[in-house]
């Protein structure tokens, strides 16, 4: 077996690709590295309940000052962004307290909106749907600090481990529900508003893609809907489109297909043909 003209032949095809060539000088954000991160910011947020070994929180949040900061300046390089990674790392950081205030309150959502829940404690150490969530609130602040690679390595952890798909760019409100969760898909420019409830299977997507002039799909444009407050999507509902809106107070039911805006207070249903 010839490894050199293996190897040779493995440089020539990754040139002829699409793909930009990175040597050791700027490797990528090690995603080992990102997903311990979620856990001691986890950790930090919540002491006791997501362990990672004791450690007094000004020390973890040392720690991860420190991770963070190295990948957020893997991640630009990486890409050829233009970054502050001190600067970045900073003000992160500096929003972690309305991080854990909007957790808190989904926390309360799912624990008022499950009967099963038992307690609140429950809520946050065993759901999949807090994790997802979770996950993506801290993702979503370094998305809208324009920190490229790690909030999508993020979400697809969470995306792995629990079936929940919510892409980093999404805006979700207050009170966020997601029951049982497996199969939810909510894409990069939904808007959700305040107190929605959401049932596994539901799909917030988009209804076609703009193309270019050599028919290339057009990126940054509104392609998912927007969901007003107090809105609840039951199982395997799909609604698609980035000029739907579903008005506030309105019920979804189980595998409608909507790719039409709602007026505030509608009951759309299912109904076998």
């Amino acid at each position: 077996m010839n490894l050199e003209l293996i190897a040779k032949d493995l440089a020539r095809i990754g040139e002829q690709s699409a793909l930009r060539s990175h040597g050791a000088e700027s490797p990528a954000p090690d995603r080992s590295t990102v997903i311990r991160l979620i856990g001691e910011l986890h950790a930090l947020l919540f002491p006791g309940y997501f362990r990672t070994g004791e450690m007094p929180a000004r020390e973890r949040l040392a720690m991860i000052e420190v991770q963070m900061r190295e990948q957020i300046r893997a991640a630009a390089t990486f890409v050829g962004a233009p970054c502050d990674p001190e600067g970045t790392t900073a003000e992160f950081l500096s929003r972690l307290p309305h991080v854990k205030e909007l957790l808190l309150k989904d926390v309360e959502a799912l624990y008022e909106g499950d009967p099963a829940a038992v307690c609140r404690e429950e809520v946050l150490i065993c759901y999949p749907g807090f994790y997802a969530i979770s996950i993506y609130r801290m993702a979503h602040e370094l998305y809208t600090l324009s920190v490229p690679l790690l909030p999508r390595i993020m979400t697809e952890y969470a995306h792995e481990k629990t079936g929940i798909d919510i892409h980093a760019g999404a805006t979700i409100g207050e009170y966020f529900f997601i029951d049982h969760g497996t199969g939810i898909v909510i894409g990069e420019t939904t808007v959700i508003g305040d107190h929605v409830k959401l049932y596994q299977g539901v799909t917030l997507g988009a209804k076609s893609f703009e193309v270019d002039e050599n028919g290339n799909p057009v990126k940054s444009i509104k392609r998912h809907p927007n969901i007003g407050n107090h809105v609840i999507i039951y199982a395997n509902a799909t609604i698609l489109g980035g000029n739907t809106f579903v008005g506030d107070g309105s019920v979804i039911g189980g595998n409608v297909w909507l790719t039409h805006s709602t007026e505030p207070g509608s009951k759309i249903y299912y109904r076998e043909q």
